[in-house]
């Protein structure tokens, strides 16, 4: 295996449907095809959206996936779901055309060019604020529009009081709809007309609210904004479209093919929410981590999201039997199967397994069960909170540290238990805090694991962004690490604490060797030398780490987030 796994985040599997974390398949099949036999058996008990399952079937493995969420499942179940091209799009457009006729011309607008009937591709909504001086409502995207798209410049057109996305939001207004129309080769942009009144009453839209428990409500200040429903994060008008798509979608008798477009339906959600956000210079999609709602943002046509959906759905299809293909593997007739159970619990036999490759939740970096309700509504039924391995970022929760750390253990302990002799279990895993790779370290030693340390891999999955890799200073680690364990009876539990001035000479060793890094990647690289060294990694969070690099007057290059040597 090489000590660097490099791969891009835009192969069609990768895109077909977003969840939070995904491990993009290139960087899971060379180590299948290393540490798995031919036709052998891969277990992941994270599984998620599923993507091992997807290396393991192009590889010619077969593959049992297994997690908690109920969204994750759906998701990887589905990207097994293999179906016949063809078929699909015509049973796709048959369903958008009786959806439509469902709901007539709701997206119909008079076209600002020729005066006939135009479809629309979307509106652009903005939040009206309170302004802080007068208390008139201001509409925020004309105040940053009239500041030329300054925001220390926005003010209140009455008073001019300054304006902020922080100010109390007191409703929401269109703004601009983009109009396709045969008379533009273009969509069309014009000032928004007025959204159609939709009768919403008795609605079959999944009613799910949002509670004060749940961590990312606290972390996005919902109850402030008004949005504790997910149906709050839909305008009327797409809620009535996505409830008629879901419906056709339901009619469907082939089981597969009903399954496969309610894939592609729950991959639009996002986007048809209100957490698409907008920007002047193009959209900015929608964060997967959380619920937040930016102050200008897009009310799309839910039936274009929905038709793209399914192009995108039967391009991974394509792209998964081609990657099988090439490795002289059928996809279609290679087993998988997928169930719901934790992975403290798995119901597998011992010695049943060749390899396990899995991606567990990342102490308190995500809540996968929170982000997971706006598609969960639409399925058969919600995750089991109580059973996540998460972290709480709140005081006074079930969801310590040390519960983690025991169902962590748990768990990488089931890993070995089915492992056959001579098998070997792969964990990817990232943080920046010490303390979250300690638990790491402990639960792999009690679990009578050990880590190989020359086969500790760092996956880099692609540059995020100039700020995602300037980060570093920031304390927030964009690399994780691959490790690799055998079964070990005694496997080593207690580990040197490395002093101060080893810690720095290991980082200006590394900095120096390293060539051109981030200073995640160089954080990844110091952990790395500490496990294979039997360090304690307790005390070695990114900020601490870094340090020596700021003290010697390392700087990032603010165009590559690159770290720069003093002159």
């Amino acid at each position: 295996m090489a000590e660097e796994i490099v791969v891009g985040r835009g192969d069609p599997a990768y895109l077909a449907h977003a969840y939070l974390t995904k491990v993009p398949v290139p960087a899971i099949t060379p180590f299948i095809e290393a540490y798995c036999p031919s036709g052998g058996l891969v277990a992941d008990p994270f599984a998620g959206s599923g993507m091992t399952g997807v290396a393991a079937r192009i590889t010619g493995r077969r593959t049992r996936l297994s997690d908690i969420s109920v969204l994750g499942r759906h998701i990887g179940s589905n990207y097994l779901n293999l179906v016949e091209g063809y078929e699909f799009t015509e049973t796709a457009r048959a369903v958008v055309k009786r959806a439509k006729d469902a709901v007539g011309g709701i997206y119909e607008v008079p076209c600002g060019g020729c005066g006939g009937a135009g479809r629309l591709a979307k509106t652009v909504w903005s939040v009206l604020v309170r302004c802080g001086g007068c208390e008139a409502p201001v509409n925020y995207h004309r105040s940053f529009e009239a500041a030329k798209w300054s925001k220390p410049k926005m003010v209140c057109p009455r008073c001019a009081a300054h304006v902020s996305s922080k100010l109390e939001r007191v409703g929401e207004q269109p703004v601009l709809d983009y109009v396709i129309c045969p008379c533009s080769p273009k969509q069309r942009e014009q000032p928004a007309v007025a959204a159609p009144d939709i009768d919403i009453d008795g609605l079959e839209f999944p009613q799910v609210e949002i509670t004060p428990d749940r961590e990312m409500y606290r972390a996005s200040a919902l109850r402030k904004n008004g949005y504790t429903t997910v149906a709050s994060f839909y305008s009327p008008r797409n809620r009535r479209a996505l409830v008629a798509l879901r419906d056709e979608i339901c009619k469907v008798e082939d089981r597969s093919l009903s399954q496969k477009l309610l894939f592609a339906f729950t991959a639009t959600l996002t986007r048809a929410s209100k957490r698409y956000q907008w920007s002047p210079k193009g959209p900015l999609n929608a964060a997967n981590q959380n619920y937040y709602i930016a102050p200008v943002f897009y009310e799309w046509n839910v039936f274009e999201l929905f038709a793209r959906k399914t192009t995108a759905v039967l391009k991974a299809d394509d792209w998964i039997r081609t990657q099988a293909f090439t490795r002289n593997v059928d996809a279609d007739a290679v087993p998988a199967e997928y169930v719901t159970e934790s992975a403290a619990e798995l119901s597998l036999p011992d010695a049943s397994v060749d390899y396990v490759f899995t991606d567990p939740p990342f102490g308190s970096n995500l809540f996968y069960a929170d982000m997971a309700l706006f598609q969960e509504g639409w399925l058969d039924g919600f995750t089991d909170v109580d059973k996540e391995a998460v972290i709480d970022r709140s005081t006074g929760t079930k969801r310590t540290a040390d519960r983690y750390e025991a169902l962590l253990t748990e768990s990488l302990k089931q890993c070995r238990r089915i492992l056959k002799p001579g098998g070997r279990i792969s964990m990817v895993f990232g943080n920046s805090s010490g303390k979250i790779w300690a638990v790491v370290q402990r639960a792999v030693a009690a679990a009578g694991l050990r880590i190989e340390p020359e086969k500790i891999a760092i996956l880099n999955k692609g540059q995020r962004s100039v700020k995602g890799l300037a980060s570093g200073f920031e304390h927030v680690a964009t690399l994780d690490l691959v490790l690799t364990m055998v079964p070990q009876a005694d496997a080593e539990a207690s580990f040197k604490r490395p002093t101060t001035g080893a810690v720095a000479a290991a980082m200006r060793e590394l900095v120096g060797a390293a060539g051109p890094a981030s200073p995640s990647h160089l954080y990844l690289e110091l952990l790395r030398r500490a496990l294979r060294e039997g360090w304690s990694v307790a005390d070695l969070d990114l900020q601490t780490a870094t340090t020596t690099l700021l003290d010697d007057g390392w700087s990032i290059d603010s165009k590559t987030g690159l770290l720069v040597e003093p002159e």
